[in-house]
């Protein structure tokens, strides 16, 4: 009586391993890369939509210099520039009322910065809005700032 081989069957094994186990992770480490590049995208766009505002002479000057800031800081990690800019008080999360930020010294506020980023390879009615990315960045005015009149 002669045994049949094995050979051959360790490919077709390791194959259908892969495909079963490494896909399926593969695919969760990209979500989790892209996430986290949204979510690191938004929150230097926070910080440094915050320091251009803090640093401007004028509110005009400030809130160009803060639209500018936010893209670079999107655009820098290859994220498309369609976040959201809001102002909120220092210590109110990012959906509550918005304020209008000032330049006077010792004034305080919050930048806050969200956009929603889809999964790759979800379709959009799957999808839905997709993972919302919040960055928040609490600026304080210097307080021995000098305001220059113009």
């Amino acid at each position: 009586m002669r045994r049949a081989s094995d050979d051959g069957s360790a490919i077709i094994e390791f194959v259908f391993v892969a495909v079963i186990v490494m896909l399926p992770l593969v695919y969760l480490i990209a979500a989790v890369a892209t996430v986290q590049r949204n979510s690191l995208a938004v929150s230097d766009a926070a910080r440094d939509a915050g320091r251009a505002f803090a640093t401007s002479d004028t509110a005009a000057q400030a809130r160009a210099r803060t639209r500018v800031a936010v893209r670079l800081a999107l655009t820098d990690q290859g994220v498309p520039d369609d976040a959201q800019l809001r102002f909120v008080a220092p210590r109110s999360s990012c959906d509550g009322p918005a304020v209008v930020p000032r330049l006077a010294p010792g004034a305080e506020f919050a930048v806050c910065v969200s956009r929603s980023v889809t999964l790759p390879g979800i379709p959009s009615l799957l999808a839905g809005r997709g993972i919302r990315t919040v960055g928040r960045f609490v600026v304080h005015v210097d307080d021995y700032r000098v305001v220059v009149a113009r």
